[in-house]
């Protein structure tokens, strides 16, 4: 088998569960299409280069935007997740996203939801909400354009937080709304209070230092190409990517 094969055959058996069934004819070899799938999303490839020992190109294509329209690559990393994840404490954070031209060429669709790209003081970006675990992997992801606060997506994460003991994040996330949300789930926040506040935070210094973790997930996810900068226009697409690339990094 070439090397250009990313995924073994245990790898193979834990994501076969959350393949779509396949009707009619037989669906092309899984472990070779999904193989070429990471190799273009990790290094930011056309579809056109994939080396030939993963087919077609239109297969990979296709296969892609299939599963992505279908949320198969976001279920495949939130099922995965929930099997393994360190519950004793959960981590928040936010980081940008760099949007290639292509990716905000053309205008939207009239009445769409639109692609989750906004201007910031960088230029074009879209952000990227992350909950991780204990150990710094992630177990949920939000996607906002550029602007957007970083309370939006804490408010659009809360409810799909699992059970923990803790909860950690920077001062951004220091809101009163927000740590009365945890307080009423059993969750401590261990938050340091912003500077306009007139009376101090208490907080776990000791334990804050563990919020490194989430810096160190989110450039491990930045180290693939197609992650690190927006080449899609559609936002299912790139958060199929994103799904993908945790998948592979911290679930597999």
């Amino acid at each position: 088998m070439s090397n250009l094969f990313w995924l073994t055959e245990a790898q193979m058996a834990r994501l076969r569960p959350f393949f779509p069934k396949s009707h009619g004819r037989p669906r092309v070899d899984d472990l070779r299409v999904l193989s070429g799938i990471i190799f273009i999303n990790r290094n930011g490839l056309r579809w056109c280069d994939a080396p030939r020992e993963y087919g077609p190109a239109k297969t990979l294509y296709n296969r892609w935007k299939r599963w992505s329209d279908n949320g198969v690559f976001a279920r495949i990393m939130v099922g995965l997740a929930a099997k393994d994840t360190d519950p004793k404490t959960i981590m928040i954070d936010a980081t940008y996203l760099k949007a290639h031209r292509t990716a905000c060429s053309l205008p939207c669709e009239k009445g769409g939801r639109g692609r989750q790209i906004g201007r910031t003081k960088g230029g074009m970006n879209t952000k990227l909400h992350a909950v991780t675990d204990a150990k710094g992997r992630p177990i949920r992801f939000f996607m906002s354009a550029g602007q957007v606060s970083d309370y939006t997506g804490a408010a659009a994460l809360l409810d799909s937080l699992p059970q923990a003991d803790w909860f950690l994040a920077d001062r951004g996330y220091d809101a009163d709304w927000f740590r009365k949300a945890l307080q009423d789930r059993g969750i401590k926040a261990c938050i340091p209070g912003r500077t306009s506040r007139k009376k101090t935070v208490k907080y776990d210094k000791r334990r804050y230092r563990r919020r490194n973790r989430i810096e160190i997930m989110f450039g491990r996810l930045k180290d693939w190409r197609r992650v690190a900068t927006r080449y899609d226009r559609c936002p299912e697409t790139y958060l199929s990517a994103i799904a993908l690339t945790a998948t592979v990094l911290f679930w597999l």
